[in-house]
């Protein structure tokens, strides 16, 4: 049971918490998709530390004790086939602690195929690690089952949960996979793709809230 308020209260906040400056100036830009209630994009800092604290201080402020929370921003694919600019919807996150599950995947999914048309959306666990992950350890993370890892997403559901029930999601775009490593040339071009994705995925985030909030039959 979450602890969004009832229809006689106001609308849970929505905390959209990113690492890097860049995730956050693409989350900030993106228009369309009236919100549900407050909006904030929560820059956390790099690396699960920095997540864990960023993330923690920010639900501890009493307008934000009730907020749902998405953790997105950029991931490494680690399946075969992903291209930059693809999405990963998480249905749970992973990290040495454990794992957490993830609300409302399927509603991710459908909003984000309206929000932006003929992208790949990918869903499964999505994996923690506490350095960029490359080569050959990337391969064995896959055979774990994980579709995509990144550094912040699993310490931000897992203290956004600590610090009380509620929604929490996670959802990235792949900046790099198997076959399109950040480190080859010519890679700034799907940094680019990645980044415009990024821009577009605010509206399917407020829809998400908004089917939240909605009275269960």
């Amino acid at each position: 049971m979450d602890r969004s308020p009832g229809p006689a209260g106001p609308p849970a906040p929505l905390l959209i918490a990113c690492a890097l400056g860049i995730e956050s100036l693409a989350l900030r830009g993106s228009g369309g998709g009236a919100p549900a209630g407050p909006v904030t994009v929560l820059r956390t800092g790099m690396g699960p530390r920095n997540a864990e604290r960023a993330v923690a201080r920010a639900l501890g402020e009493p307008r934000n004790r009730d907020a749902v929370l998405i953790a997105s921003g950029f991931c490494a694919g680690l399946t075969p086939g992903m291209h930059p600019g693809d999405l990963i919807v998480a249905d749970e996150t992973r990290d040495p602690y454990g794992s957490t599950p993830c609300t409302g995947t399927g509603l991710l999914v459908d909003a984000l195929a309206r929000a932006v048309p003929g992208r790949t959306v990918h869903t499964g666990p999505l994996t923690g690690s506490d350095h960029v992950v490359r080569g050959q350890e990337r391969a064995v993370l896959r055979t774990t089952g994980a579709v995509a890892v990144d550094m912040e997403s699993a310490a931000t559901l897992r203290t956004a949960l600590s610090a009380g029930t509620r929604p929490v999601a996670a959802v990235r775009v792949v900046v790099d996979a198997p076959e399109h490593e950040l480190v080859r040339i010519g890679t700034v071009r799907g940094g680019i793709s990645a980044f415009r994705v990024l821009r577009a995925v605010v509206p399917a985030f407020h829809e998400w809230h908004r089917s939240l909030l909605l009275p269960r039959r």
